[in-house]
């Protein structure tokens, strides 16, 4: 227990590093990308958030391929410096003001680092969880890597919104915005020091023992098929994280004529119930089996969002209690996704190749459906002129999922290969 919990803590520290950046991407637009046209201006800071991404698919391949061969205890040490590395240069950016195009340039760069970083942190952490946990309840176990996810975005917007509470939007929009990265950096170096102390993997070290070395990458026809299919499992995760989670507080604000602090009070609540659901799923998925939690997502998915969207844009302006209604929706499909998914990509990868190819799988996956998913839907918005266009995404991407999950193998019985 004290070596999954270790990974835990310090996946709460690093996603809330990654995540930070979403809640006060409003403000970080008006200091970085000034235009007479506010629309362009957050269209510019969600771009430069969905550059993260794009570093992903190499961090995924540099950071799994050091994962299967050198452990996955060296992986996980080397993205806390990564992620420490651009936080800080975040936390310390001039503004477009005082160091004119230079300002954006070393912004794209912050979070290049953090994305790099990001590509190799949730394979290796979830990959070290399912590997130490008990056979018949990895699900459990590997929901709590998604459990240090949320904290960690919950961590995120919990400081977003108690900033917004106690600072004047002036203060916010002049030094304030700079405050959560500030605390990230103070608190990176617990996540380090927690991550020095554990123990590499069983399945790792009796895999070295055996000397069954990692296959090379490009005679690995197998690995490249089941990276395909985690990549679509995982388009309706990515897609429902990035917009539910990351995107709700600025559409909120954006489209419902209610304040930001509320915007994020809401989410901060939603982010809880999630972490509580979370473990929820994650044990029924050993009961049940993986695809049966997963299916269900895909399924209510389908079926709530386009309501629970419409509802609120009926009754603009929104009401506190009206985002906590629909949050809690939200919140009942991500946790069956959280707590089936991650344990279910671990189950269908080789340990020699395990971080590798569900690095690339998954890793792709964010980059093309979930990084870029704040920046569409702002897009869609635009381009249907409707504030209820980003459901569209959301629901394609709740077919794409299922489809591929439909035919997948059922692999919460199965003994780790």
């Amino acid at each position: 227990m004290r070596t999954i919990l270790a990974p835990v803590m310090g996946n709460v520290l690093e996603w809330y590093d990654f995540a930070v950046y979403a809640f006060v991407a409003g403000l970080i637009a008006k200091n970085f990308f000034p235009s007479s046209d506010p629309a362009t201006a957050l269209l510019a800071s969600f771009a430069v958030f969905g550059v993260g991404f794009v570093a992903r698919p190499l961090g995924s391949i540099v950071i799994g391929r050091i994962g299967d061969t050198r452990g996955r205890k060296a992986a996980l040490l080397l993205t806390v410096y990564m992620m420490a590395a651009g936080t800080l240069l975040l936390a310390i950016l001039p503004t477009y003001a005082s160091a004119g195009i230079i300002a954006p340039a070393l912004l794209v760069l912050a979070r290049l680092l953090q994305g790099f970083s990001a590509g190799g942190e949730w394979s290796g952490a979830i990959s070290f969880i399912v590997e130490w946990a008990p056979e018949r309840r990895r699900g459990l176990y590997g929901s709590l890597h998604m459990v240090g996810v949320v904290g960690g975005l919950l961590l995120g917007s919990g400081v977003a919104a108690v900033l917004n509470s106690l600072l004047t939007p002036e203060e916010m929009l002049q030094w304030g915005w700079r405050m959560p990265f500030i605390i990230g950096c103070v608190i990176g170096p617990f996540a380090l020091w927690m991550r020095r102390s554990i123990d590499e993997t069983p399945a790792f070290e009796q895999a070295a023992a055996l000397q069954e070395r990692p296959i090379p990458m490009l005679q690995d026809g197998a690995g490249f098929k089941l990276a395909v299919k985690a990549c679509g499992m995982s388009v309706l995760s990515n897609v429902s994280f990035y917009i539910l989670l990351f995107y709700m507080p600025t559409w909120v604000t954006s489209n419902l004529q209610v304040t930001a602090s509320e915007a994020l009070w809401a989410n901060t609540v939603g982010l809880l119930l999630l972490a509580v659901l979370t473990p929820v799923f994650g044990q029924i998925s050993d009961l049940i089996g993986r695809k049966t939690v997963l299916m269900f997502s895909c399924v209510f998915a389908l079926l709530a969002s386009y309501p629970a969207f419409n509802h609120l844009v009926s009754l603009t302006p929104a009401t506190l209690k009206d985002l906590l209604l629909v949050q809690c929706v939200f919140s009942v499909i991500l946790a069956a996704i959280a707590g089936g998914l991650p344990t279910t990509l671990v189950e269908m990868f080789p340990t020699r190749n395990r971080t590798t190819w569900m690095s690339i799988g998954y890793g792709v996956s964010v980059t093309l459906f979930g990084g870029f998913a704040p920046f569409v839907a702002v897009w869609l918005i635009q381009k249907f002129e409707t504030p209820i266009a980003p459901v569209y995404y959301l629901m394609g991407g709740a077919l794409l999922s299922g489809i591929v999950t439909l035919f997948a193998r059922e692999t919460a019985f199965a003994k780790l290969k």
